[in-house]
């Protein structure tokens, strides 16, 4: 036996020294390779300036088409809206196109695999595996056209989400714009608590869970150490569980204002998930800055929510998903019966919010493919298709508070540009079809 070990022992060692030499090999290769050959990052500007010639410039702050015109663009900015492009620019024809300001989209989760709406399914996501799904999901929508979104939150306590949104800032992932909101804050048991074991068999309490308001501090101070942009509160039930009632109200009012007051003080704005009447009413006497799905507005929360200028993100067309598709998406029995329910209560609440003329922007809350199907939805529920478009444009900016940024095609302002080949305006099935795709003065996608 101490014969063998001594022979198995040389040869480990052998075995060692072999692979170590090879990795020293390896190593060094790809390094002389990298000095050749330095890695091109996604998010490099093209040299010099660029001039769009658009067919078709819509404003969208009046609904107006100014026709063959050029946007100038350097550096990532826009510099001109004229009549002739600068001498030397590098022309991009969009003649035959409707041109637009980029898509804001103010309510996605990039981690989730919104394709799988098991009730355990988060259960089984890492947040390394939520990463690198987001880093996948972040290009497939700036494809179609969305040049800066909000993560509505994660349940990760870990925080995938602002990995990511630091890797596109710096160019490491091809996407948009991100702001992002931290953890789903929920009560022990609610709308997120993603605990769904039996009561012997349960796991240790997660970050995320708030049952007072000192807890309700500690979750949102966790938030803002680690670099959240939006604090999310789950202030009612919701569909993508089998434990909870969208119509009843989870989190108090004084646990969500302890929420306000700390993430305002540092110049940081609240969200909250809220279906139910009286979730909506509590968050909005709590000074949220933003109403998520909002399913059961009814006058009281609606004229609550235009006396204190409270945002609405209506999330229409995901809750219609279950009525145009045959799959059921992995979703319980529970959880099927709740989306059935609640499709009764989003077109009287959204009817009301456009009679008190509420803010609202543009959110999907679900997979990239549901952009254009949103369009549709606000469309079909009432809106017009300039106002759909004002939601996913200048009203999104200024839900972010980056109004100045983004949000319109003007001199000064971050060149996040789009095409579509039809007018939207005649019919928003046109969004369907983006062609052309500009994000800080990066051409993404253009036309073949």
């Amino acid at each position: 036996m101490r014969s063998f070990g001594t022979r198995a022992a040389r040869g480990s060692a052998f075995l060692l020294q072999v692979f170590l030499a090879l990795a020293t090999t390896a190593i060094a290769a790809a390094s002389a390779a990298q000095a050749e050959a330095p890695l091109a990052l996604p998010s490099a500007q093209p040299a010099g300036p660029i001039a769009i010639k658009a067919g078709r410039l819509l404003d969208v702050r009046t609904g107006q088409y100014r026709r063959d015109v050029y946007i100038s663009v350097e550096k990532g900015r826009i510099t001109a809206v004229a009549q002739s492009a600068p001498p030397g620019a590098r022309l991009i024809d969009l003649s035959d196109k409707v041109v637009m300001p980029g898509i804001v989209d103010v309510h996605v989760h990039t981690g989730d695999d919104l394709f799988d709406h098991s009730a355990a399914k988060r259960m089984r996501i890492s947040a390394a595996q939520s990463a690198l799904n987001g880093a996948y999901k972040v290009h497939q929508y700036l494809l179609r056209g969305v040049t800066t979104i909000r993560d509505a939150g994660e349940t990760n306590v870990y925080y995938p989400q602002f990995a990511l949104r630091d890797s596109v800032a710096a160019g490491l992932v091809d996407g948009p714009r991100m702001v992002c909101a931290g953890m789903l804050i929920s009560m022990s048991g609610g709308h997120s608590d993603d605990d769904i074991t039996a009561v012997d068999a349960g796991l240790p309490k997660r970050a995320n869970i708030a049952d007072t308001v000192d807890e309700m501090r500690v979750a949102v101070r966790r938030d803002l150490k680690y670099g959240a942009d939006w604090i999310k509160l789950m202030a009612s039930g919701g569909i993508g569980d089998v434990r909870t009632d969208f119509r009843m109200q989870e989190l108090g009012e004084e646990q969500m204002a302890a929420a306000v007051e700390l993430a305002h003080r540092v110049g940081r704005r609240v969200m909250a998930h809220a279906e139910g009447t009286a979730g909506i009413r509590a968050a909005v006497r709590a000074g949220v800055d933003s109403i998520e799905h909002g399913t059961m507005l009814d006058e009281e929360s609606a004229t609550m929510m235009a006396a204190k200028g409270t945002w609405l993100v209506p999330t229409l067309a995901t809750f219609q998903v279950g009525i145009d598709s045959d799959s059921t998406y992995g979703m319980d029995e529970k959880m099927l019966r709740k989306e059935r329910d609640i499709l009764q209560y989003q077109q009287p609440a959204f009817a009301l919010a456009l009679k008190h003329h509420l803010n609202i922007a543009f959110g999907d809350d679900d997979e990239p493919d549901r952009v254009a199907p949103e369009f549709a939805a606000l469309v079909k529920g009432g809106m017009t298709p300039l106002a759909a478009l004002q939601a996913a444009t200048i009203n999104g900016a200024r839900l972010l508070g980056l109004e100045s940024e983004i949000g319109a095609i003007e001199t000064g302002k971050s060149a996040d540009i789009i095409a579509v080949d039809a007018d939207p305006l005649a019919d928003i099935g046109a969004m369907k079809h983006v062609s052309f795709v500009m994000a800080a003065g990066r051409v993404v996608a253009q036309p073949n």
